[in-house]
């Protein structure tokens, strides 16, 4: 993390005291988070990401601002004091009412708090763990990009204590659904699916633009429920993330993975990046 953060519309240190137990959204994981790629010093999505945030405030009853402009002129402002060019953002909206433990005295509906860090290096390909009905696809929260994360941490921390870099989490049918920080796709020749939103798997920014705004000529994306047998016949296995991009997979715990075989990845990821260059939040502080 760098070394300046931003609470509410004030830019802190991070070693400096603003928070306080009685905060109700920061005790109970009750909040709305999202994280973004800065590059050049501008937001790759801003929209998109607010109305995700937006969408996902109002299933969880958390307030939020009534305009995303204060927030924006707020980010604006992390990044120049951190001076960050290339790196990652990560904005939560955190409710402060409700429940049996709320604080007395608190005046505010909800804390807006935003951080920024470097890029991480990621490899040119991952290895996954596999962690059956980890997702609920029938939940009426399925999907929400929430605060209370440690089950995710919980289960990305096992993995890599057995030599994985992430996990592949199915849902109740046993039907692939994501990673705990990634959305996934198979590639079969030029057809690539990833799995719908009713297998409990986030609405991921990246897999929404590849959704919806990149077309490479011939190649087609789509969603469509998909096994792990079908991962095992696929030409290519790749996941999607804000800070990773397109980012094949090798191995998956228990499949044995075509390798070699050639497939859409690298001229999706090429038309993304040229897709993200083209669409970038400048912001000034």
């Amino acid at each position: 993390m760098h070394r300046f953060l931003l609470h509410n519309d004030a830019i802190r240190d991070t070693t400096e005291p603003c928070l306080s137990p009685g905060q109700v959204g920061f005790m109970n994981g009750w909040g709305v988070f999202s994280t973004l790629r800065v590059s050049g010093g501008a937001m790759f999505a801003f929209e998109r990401h607010w109305a995700r945030m937006v969408r996902d405030a109002k299933r969880m009853h958390v307030p939020m601002p009534d305009s995303p402009d204060e927030v924006l002129a707020g980010l604006a402002k992390l990044i120049e004091a951190n001076g960050v060019v290339d790196g990652t953002l990560r904005v939560a909206i955190v409710r402060n009412h409700g429940g049996m433990f709320e604080a007395p005295g608190q005046t505010r509906k909800y804390e807006v708090i935003a951080f920024t860090t470097g890029l991480r290096a990621w490899g040119e390909s991952v290895r996954l763990a596999v962690k059956r009905d980890a997702r609920h696809g029938a939940c009426e929260f399925r999907g929400a990009k929430v605060t209370a994360w440690a089950q995710n941490l919980t289960w990305h921390e096992e993995a890599h204590d057995r030599g994985y870099d992430e996990v592949l989490l199915l849902d109740e049918h046993a039907r692939v659904s994501e990673c705990t920080s990634a959305n996934i796709f198979a590639a079969f020749g030029n057809e690539v699916f990833t799995p719908p939103l009713d297998s409990g798997c986030l609405p991921g920014i990246t897999r929404e633009v590849l959704l919806e705004a990149v077309h490479v000529p011939g190649v087609s994306i789509s969603e469509r429920h998909l096994t792990l047998a079908d991962l095992e016949r696929a030409d290519e296995v790749f996941i999607t993330s804000t800070t990773r991009d397109l980012l094949a997979v090798h191995e998956i715990e228990g499949l044995t993975l075509k390798q070699g075989a050639s497939g859409p990845r690298a001229q999706l990821c090429e038309a993304f990046r040229e897709y993200a260059a083209g669409t970038m939040t400048v912001t000034t502080a």
